[in-house]
């Protein structure tokens, strides 16, 4: 299994921070954002490369931060305005490296209270490929997220991403498996017109075409998006306490 980590946005709202310097790598408590991440799927053993897609700005301060068994792939844009979106970067990373396998795919700016072990467990389990759902009480947020309908036995029967009406109250944050069949479609997906800014638009659009399943996140999931929530986070996180 490879796992693909989306880490090429410019983080504009965490300014200046971010100014001139990647969001996955800031800290939070004694690691980095990246770190927490890769540390905790690493223990799970079914990972055999990290990819880190990079914008061309932070690449080297990727590629001097990546440890052995990280690859960072340089996208080659140089500004919020030219970015390729989530769903090309991971086609420019998949034609890049020639991968062919199981994928994880991860968002490289959140960071979670437990183990991503249990979501990769789930996946193999189901066989197919797989978000992860949370009840989003809040009708604001609903309209702020990629949003998901399902069946009694969890499989995806709708999911859109922020939705004008939405589908439910269960929303999809941006942690995705794709089995390697699937994986292989993401450029059919972008060619047919599936959405490419928003990460979860492939799945969105793989849903009504193959079998998707939604575990339901078993713990909670932090998004660094503006200095108040980074600040919020450095204070409170405690790391995974749910393997």
């Amino acid at each position: 299994m490879k796992c693909l980590i989306l880490a090429a946005g410019y983080a504009t709202r965490l300014y200046p921070l971010t100014e001139n310097f990647p969001k996955p790598l800031l800290k939070v408590g004694d690691k980095t954002i990246l770190d927490w991440l890769i540390d905790d799927i690493a223990r799970s053993g079914l990972v055999d490369q990290f990819v880190v897609i990079s914008n061309h700005k932070f690449a080297p301060v990727f590629e001097q931060w990546a440890p052995a068994g990280v690859t960072v792939v340089d996208d080659g844009t140089t500004s919020n305005e030219t970015r390729l979106g989530a769903v090309c970067d991971i086609q420019f990373a998949i034609d890049k490296l020639q991968l062919d396998d199981d994928m994880l795919v991860i968002a490289g700016d959140n960071v979670l209270d437990f183990s991503l072990r249990r979501f990769m467990d789930y996946a193999l389990e189901k066989g197919t490929s797989c978000v992860m759902r949370y009840y989003e009480p809040d009708e604001a947020r609903l309209h702020k997220s990629a949003n998901v309908r399902i069946d009694a036995q969890d499989k995806v029967l709708a999911m859109i991403e922020k939705p004008e009406i939405p589908l439910s109250h269960w929303c999809c944050p941006p942690f995705y498996y794709y089995t390697r069949k699937d994986a292989r479609r993401v450029r059919e997906g972008i060619d047919s017109g599936c959405g490419t800014d928003a990460p979860g638009s492939f799945l969105a659009w793989l849903s009504g075409r193959s079998p998707v399943h939604a575990m339901e996140m078993p713990g909670h999931r932090y998004d660094i998006g503006n200095l108040e929530s980074y600040r919020r986070v450095c204070e409170t996180y405690k790391g995974i306490t749910e393997i």
